[in-house]
């Protein structure tokens, strides 16, 4: 992976993969497990936020001039996103599967067309403004985040 959208995209898989086994653990009303795993999720999710809002979102503003465009959508759809893991982070604490299932479908929607918005349009756009071949940008994203195969 050498480009920053296929490194990010990558990273949106890697954090889904933690939601799969935190739904699976729920369907099986193994709440205990379904707590961490998905405890394991939002930790991820929220590394790969911190790294966009602290690193690559910047790194774009600065070189594109775009202050109030892809990236100021993509911090507010990351507020609300925080909002429902939080949501159902209280759900399995209280082993409520119904509003667990609930705040994770609204969720995962959320993250469907958020990660799309980013794949197709934000992270080609910083492939095009920050590919300066001296830009320690990519390797700082890799040491930041996780991905599987890597």
């Amino acid at each position: 992976m050498n480009n920053i959208r296929d490194f990010m995209a990558q990273s949106h898989l890697y954090c889904d993969g933690f939601l799969e086994h935190a739904e699976r653990l729920v369907a099986n009303q193994e709440w205990n497990g379904a707590a961490v795993a998905f405890a394991q999720f939002k930790s991820q999710v929220l590394q790969h936020f911190d790294a966009e809002e602290t690193l690559l979102f910047p790194a774009f503003e600065e070189k594109s001039g775009m202050r109030m465009g892809p990236t100021q959508v993509m911090r507010g759809e990351h507020v609300q996103m925080r909002q429902l893991m939080d949501a159902a982070s209280t759900a399995l604490a209280e082993k409520d599967g119904d509003d667990y299932a609930g705040f994770t479908e609204t969720l995962l929607i959320m993250m469907q067309q958020h990660n799309l918005k980013e794949e197709n349009v934000l992270y080609p756009l910083c492939d095009q403004f920050l590919n300066d071949p001296a830009s320690s940008l990519l390797p700082q994203l890799q040491e930041l985040l996780p991905v599987r195969g890597a």
